[in-house]
């Protein structure tokens, strides 16, 4: 979503706002807002140390009583947070890396330390007032070999902290100061490992960067930590984990390569008019393991601890199911933590595999030396059944089990796994049958796999499937019967809650005028009808739904923290809390976001971000989870369900195929049904099964020719009809104008309406100018016009905005009673 450029700009220096101590803290939250929860700070800090990955350790690290001596401005003007909508949140305070060393009893040299923060005082970052040009990096202070190796007479270990910020409308690109270093930090290192017997780099950074210069230095860098982006109190628990007071025990959800070349998206990213998903399925670790073992650096799933684990495994089946039971000791001598990760294979079959997927992951509880837990897993057979969109078994568009072994390995990277089990198919079995949705048009060439004379798998290419279905026909068979309007009965929303009436009396009272109401939000972002700061607002946009009891419903951008004008808390990103693989911690954390929410005024949060990995240039991979669609799912189910325990609601996005930030309105992402499937959709089906989110936003972008807010194949036949959601549909902010092509008698939000995607937020129309006030009116039109859309299908958008509005109601009646300041 971008911001209201009539109302915000790009200034994000409140963000930059550092403390030194705890101290501080209390008074900052006084003179501030005393209503953030500071429990909520203490569970965030948790997660985001529970997110940092130890990349490489020779022994450097733990810091324990060495005195330290900290290079890098970043130390002190830590980035918190990516860029754009998810993260600009007006947050009271933001520990800095300095600032956390200190608090956690780290002997800092404070020569150092003092010239480094007198040059950022005197050279603050500067951000661009206009949107999405925001810096990648900030200038590093100039420092001559002398000073470092003076540095070095004083302590002997170096902590050299980099930083990197990409965001909404913001790629990383492959320059130097974004995806490389720069001059400057090459000579910084360069200096600081020719003095320092010990080095420890610390990486600041919300997506993956180039990394090949860790070669170079060889063992002169003992120790790499890769931070992510924790949030206000991130920098805090990354001096915690370098102190030793948490032994890290975060995971990469990412495979970083040795060269972005080595990417299989990599030829494909960024194209402004449309991107080819020509890797298919191998995606990731999928490519990687597959087909370029030795192009990994550091692999999917891996992370080092300050102490030792021993995994032993006992597997066994139960008809379709193999039941793990993973016992996990540590054989170390300090408290840490451990994720447990089963991955499968599968025989290459006709649709061609990839060498592993992940299947199952847990994480212990802390464990102290010596001490033992026994984790359960259990993997599905019909789970790693792979998607035939070609027909080339016999079975298109089905869900389909090859005959073969399926291997089963445990471990806790996906390199290291070994195996402990398998499942044998001895013919193919047929797991589901489905329908043909949102084929390519245009045609390409895909990943497929193959072998070499020596047996080893090689890719290959194949023509992509293409799309069969007669869409008109599809829509037609499932326009939905009209409600006969009855006219204003008296019935109110709350007679619906009570079980007075049924929602079906209700909707029958509305006019075509409020069904096209509830079909938009209020016109601009920043509704009077809302908190102030807010995203938008739907529901009860009119004063005659208001006086039918409909509420107004208050969005609120996220995910790393709500985008008010009022103080709030900073989360960690999206990536920082799915490398914590830590499903429960999320949800306590999001728990009390949530609380956070009510307390704020905001009825649903615009998270959790979830969008695959596809490439690690693009901007907002930070606000995301992971290039594997398992864990997305999970950890976004682990958000939902958290918020939306507070009684508020979720809003998974952007759903689907949003993986760049490039011309994002306007391009096409041109992908295989099975990749879509296998992919691309299978973290939201995950999160819509297990999550039950109250909400949904499209993305941007095409899917293979349709913007996603017109999406009949994605939002409804896929998501109502497969998946079985009730909940109710959002556009992200304003959308493209577009003539329905088989129905021309729609355009615009009567063609959206009719794909199901419920709701147009913010609900103003958007010129090539730019947004304006002015209510959206194609919906009366084309409800007038012989062929357009039906009062029906208004009808059931209305059900679904409704249900979400009755899902709402306590927190937002209790809200609304309570006395005003």
């Amino acid at each position: 979503m971008p911001l209201d450029p009539a109302l915000e700009s790009g200034d994000r220096s409140h963000t930059l706002t550092p403390v030194e101590s705890v101290a501080q803290i209390s008074t900052m939250l006084l003179d501030t807002d005393p209503t953030l929860d500071p429990e909520l700070a203490r569970v965030a800090r948790q997660a985001a140390a529970e997110g940092v990955v130890l990349l490489r350790n020779d022994g450097t690290l733990p810091l324990a009583d060495r005195r330290v001596a900290v290079f890098g401005r970043v130390q002190i003007d830590w980035f918190a947070v990516g860029y754009g909508s998810g993260g600009d949140v007006k947050v009271p305070y933001i520990w800095n890396l300095l600032a956390g060393l200190r608090d956690a009893g780290v002997t800092v040299d404070g020569e150092l330390a003092d010239l480094y923060a007198s040059w950022s005082a005197e050279n603050r970052p500067t951000f661009a007032a206009t949107w999405g040009e925001w810096p990648h990096h900030f200038p590093e202070m100039p420092l001559a070999p002398e000073a470092v190796a003076a540095a070095a007479s004083r302590a002997d270990t170096a902590v050299v902290a980099i930083g990197r910020a990409a965001g909404e409308a913001r790629e990383s690109i492959l320059e130097a100061g974004s995806y490389y270093l720069t001059d400057d930090e090459r000579a910084l290192l360069d200096a600081v490992t020719e003095s320092f017997p010990r080095t420890v780099v610390v990486l600041d950074a919300g997506n993956v960067m180039d990394l090949a210069w860790l070669e170079g230095y060889g063992d002169r860098i003992g120790a790499v930590l890769y931070a992510w982006q924790g949030g206000m109190e991130g920098a805090r628990a990354v001096a915690d984990v370098l102190a030793g007071d948490v032994s890290p025990s975060g995971k990469l959800t990412d495979t970083i390569a040795h060269r972005y070349a080595d990417y299989p998206s990599s030829s494909n990213f960024g194209d402004l008019d449309a991107n080819h998903y020509v890797e298919d399925v191998f995606v990731g670790y999928r490519y990687f393991e597959t087909f370029a073992r030795d192009r990994v650096l550091f692999p999917f799933g891996h992370g080092l601890s300050y102490t030792a684990f021993d995994v032993v495994t006992t597997a066994a089946m139960d008809a379709g199911t193999l039941r793990l039971s993973v016992d996990v000791t540590n054989t170390g001598a300090v408290d840490g933590k451990e994720v447990v990760q089963v991955y499968t294979g599968a025989p290459d079959g006709a649709l061609g595999k990839p060498a592993r997927h992940l299947a199952a992951f847990a994480k212990t509880r802390t464990l102290g030396p010596g001490e033992t837990e026994r984790i359960d897993l259990d993997v599905r057979l019909d789970d790693l059944a792979s998607y035939d969109d070609g027909g080339v078994t016999g079975n298109r568009s089905c869900w389909v089990l090859e005959p073969g072994e399926y291997p089963v390995y445990v471990g806790t990277d996906v390199r290291s796994a070994a195996q402990v089990a398998a499942f044998d198919v001895p013919e193919l079995r047929v797991v589901q049958r489905l329908t043909e949705i949102a084929a390519p048009v245009v045609p390409f060439s895909r990943m497929t796999l193959a072998r070499d004379a020596g047996g080893n798998a090689v890719p290959a290419q194949e023509d992509v499937p293409m799309s069969t279905v007669a869409r008109a026909e599809r829509v037609t068979e499932g326009l939905p019967a009209e409600t006969p309007q009855t006219g204003d009965r008296g019935i109110t929303l709350d007679a619906v809650a009570s079980g007075e009436a049924s929602l079906d009396d209700f909707v029958a009272q509305l006019s075509d005028e409020e069904l096209a109401l509830l079909a938009r939000g209020d016109v601009t972002m920043h509704s009077p009808l809302g908190a102030p700061g807010n995203a938008g607002v739907l529901g009860g946009v009119s004063e005659s739904l208001r006086e039918k009891g409909v509420p107004p419903v208050t969005t609120t951008d996220g995910p790393s923290g709500l985008r008010l004008s009022a103080y709030a808390s900073l989360l960690p990103s999206g990536t920082a809390l799915a490398s914590t693989w830590n499903t429960a911690l999320v949800r306590e954390l999001t728990t009390l976001h949530g609380q956070e929410m009510v307390r704020k005024g905001s009825d649903v949060l615009l998270s959790p971000g979830m969008n695959i990995h596809r490439d690690p240039l693009c901007g907002r991979n930070f606000e995301y989870f992971s290039e594997d669609p398992l864990i997305t799912g999970r950890v976004a189910a682990a958000v939902v369900q958290g918020v939306q325990s507070a009684g508020v609601s979720a809003c998974p996005k952007h759903f689907a195929a949003n993986n760049q930030e490039t011309n994002r309105t306007r391009n096409d992402s041109r992908v295989s049904e099975r990749a879509l499937r296998e992919i691309y959709l299978r973290g939201f089906e995950i999160c819509i099964r297990e999550g039950k989110p109250k909400t949904l936003m499209t993305s941007y972008n095409q899917i293979n020719g349709v913007w996603a807010h017109y999406h009949y194949d994605l939002a409804t036949v896929v998501l109502r009809e497969e998946w079985g959601y009730t909940g109710t549909v959002i556009t992200d902010w304003w959308m493209e104008d577009a003539v329905d092509p088989d129905f021309p008698a729609l355009e615009d939000n009567a063609y959206r309406v009719r794909a199901q995607v419920d709701v147009l937020m913010p609900g103003g129309t958007k010129t090539e100018s730019g947004p304006t006030d002015q209510a959206d009116d194609t919906i009366l039109e084309s409800l007038a016009r012989d062929g357009g859309i039906t009062r029906g299908e208004l009808q059931r958008s209305a059900r679904n905005v409704l249900r979400l509005a009755l899902a709402l109601k306590p927190v937002i009646d209790a809200r609304n009673a309570e006395p005003r300041p």
